[in-house]
């Protein structure tokens, strides 16, 4: 696999994790994992991260 195509084939995974934590935001999906509840506040700040990297790599596997 090439350098291309690995930063595509990231970029789109990153783009759909950013895609379920924006559904999980509108939705207003409650998640729990043991005795505490997820705020909200995780999936925004993993919707900037994962759609930062996402941009990243759809960018870097663009370039020739």
């Amino acid at each position: 696999m090439n350098r291309k195509t690995f930063c595509t084939v990231a970029g789109a995974i990153f783009a759909l994790v950013a895609v379920f934590h924006l559904i999980r935001i509108l939705a207003d999906w409650h998640i729990t994992i043991e005795h505490w509840s997820v705020p909200n506040s995780v999936s925004w700040v993993a919707l900037v991260v994962a759609g930062g990297l996402a941009l990243f790599g759809f960018r870097f596997g663009a370039e020739d």
